[in-house]
């Protein structure tokens, strides 16, 4: 069997049957990581030792009957932001160049508890501050669609190692796009959790009222199955979900601005096929997004230098010039101008909240632009500035009003479709895109 392109969930299937030993599956993937021309591009550390003991565990509770969860036994990765005990957690910074936690995170331990296999910790962008996933100071990984691209950031090697057949899944984090931008531009199913859903204790924080834990998967079903296994619980019944009678709106404020012209058309044949499958889609303006989109520079860059600021004044030239810049330019916003965003922000969610109560999901192109190349963006200038900014424009919705989102691949390559869903409204999201998954695989009418 080709383990490194069935899915979770196919993986776990096959492990409760018996058909496929944890054990032998696990050094499958660690095998595959040490073959791979590109894996020091997209694993920060492997875990061999770790992910060897947990499958043999795993093995043992298969024979035995008594499995955790559909996916115990199978092998995933971490983005190098979550603690690992003994591990060093660097979150793609030299700022914590040797940093080793003394104890597992909570949500990694509860993922244990479960039965995931930790093969390792990816690469990522440097303190998880960019989308794009370009980081000369640790690595940039490949994109599946054109190894001289970025794979999109912050949550860069997770999407890698799934796509490049790594791991059967990955865990990352998500604050204004990072799970989500990386998933799209790697053709992968990406789920941003609501903010405060899953524990960030023990998680390298960038901005703790936006930052979210959420999987990057082959499949729906298999987002499903990590989040359940992140949080503990049963998973979603994604079983028979239709988009017959389902209501979506396609926004139009500012997300399809500057749209390019392949995520544009990839975006238009996605709205065709639901409308085929049975959906009816409205289009849907919030003139209001606008303030808390102007304003997500002073949201964002000034809770990231509460945080970070004494660090980086300490070690400067350490970090990458660019997301250093990104940084430090919270220093120039007043507590009372933070305070004003956060107000209007609160203001625009119930206005959102109002907007779309009639709908399912809201629609738009997960990223207006594909993955940009790496050796031009290391150049600077107005394109890095003009790739960043658009990457997470359309995902920051999301974050800004404080969503529950999912992105999926729509078939055309690095080109995703977004579904935003209510705050904690992740298991009828799920149930939702589920069913647009199947109608995004048929065949154009």
């Amino acid at each position: 069997m080709n383990f490194s392109t069935m899915s979770a969930a196919d993986l776990g299937r096959g492990i409760g049957r018996g058909d496929i030993d944890p054990v032998a599956l696990t050094q499958y993937f660690l095998d595959a990581i040490a073959a791979h021309p590109m894996a020091d591009r997209i694993y920060a550390r492997v875990t061999p030792e770790r992910a060897l003991s947990e499958a043999r565990a795993a093995a043992d509770r298969a024979k035995s009957g008594r499995r955790l969860s559909p996916l115990d036994g199978v092998p995933v990765s971490w983005k190098d932001l979550f603690d690992t005990a003994g591990v060093a957690t660097e979150a793609g910074s030299a700022l914590l160049k040797d940093r080793v936690p003394e104890a597992d995170s909570p949500v990694l331990r509860v993922a244990t508890q479960m039965g995931l296999v930790c093969l390792g910790k990816t690469h990522m962008s440097e303190l998880a501050f960019s989308g794009l996933g370009l980081n000369p100071v640790t690595a940039t990984s490949p994109c599946i669609n054109d190894p001289e691209a970025v794979s999109g950031g912050s949550s860069s090697g997770a999407a890698a190692s799934v796509a490049f057949g790594l791991a059967a899944a990955a865990v990352g984090s998500d604050t204004g796009g990072s799970v989500r931008i990386p998933s799209a531009w790697n053709d992968l199913v990406g789920l941003k959790t609501t903010s405060g859903r899953i524990s960030l204790d023990g998680v390298v924080p960038l901005a703790k009222r936006f930052d979210t834990v959420g999987p990057l998967c082959r499949t729906v079903e298999d987002a499903a199955l990590m989040l359940a296994a992140l949080e503990g619980r049963a998973a979603p019944d994604l079983a028979g979900a239709s988009l017959k009678g389902c209501r979506f709106a396609a926004l139009q404020t500012i997300v399809m601005d500057d749209l390019r012209d392949a995520p544009r058309q990839a975006y238009e044949q996605a709205l065709d096929r639901l409308r085929a499958a049975g959906a009816e889609i409205v289009p849907l303006e919030v003139p209001e997004l606008h303030g808390p989109m102007n304003d997500a520079g002073v949201l964002y860059t000034t809770e990231a230098w509460a945080l970070w600021g004494d660090e980086i004044e300490k070690q400067p030239d350490v970090m990458f010039g660019p997301i250093r810049e990104r940084f430090e330019s919270g220093k120039a916003y007043s507590g009372a101008e933070y305070i004003r965003a956060w107000d209007q922000m609160e203001q625009v969610r119930e206005i959102w909240a109002r907007a779309t109560a009639g709908f399912d999901a809201v629609l738009s192109a997960t990223a207006p632009n594909l993955p940009p190349n790496a050796e031009r963006l290391m150049e600077g200038g107005e394109y890095y500035l003009t790739e960043n900014l658009l990457a997470l424009r359309n995902t920051r919705v999301g974050n800004l009003m404080g969503l529950s989102a999912v992105t999926l691949p729509t078939g055309v390559p690095s080109c995703g479709l977004q579904l935003m869903g209510a705050p904690m409204g992740e298991d009828a999201l799920l149930r939702i895109a589920a069913a647009a998954e199947a109608a995004l695989a048929s065949p154009a009418a």
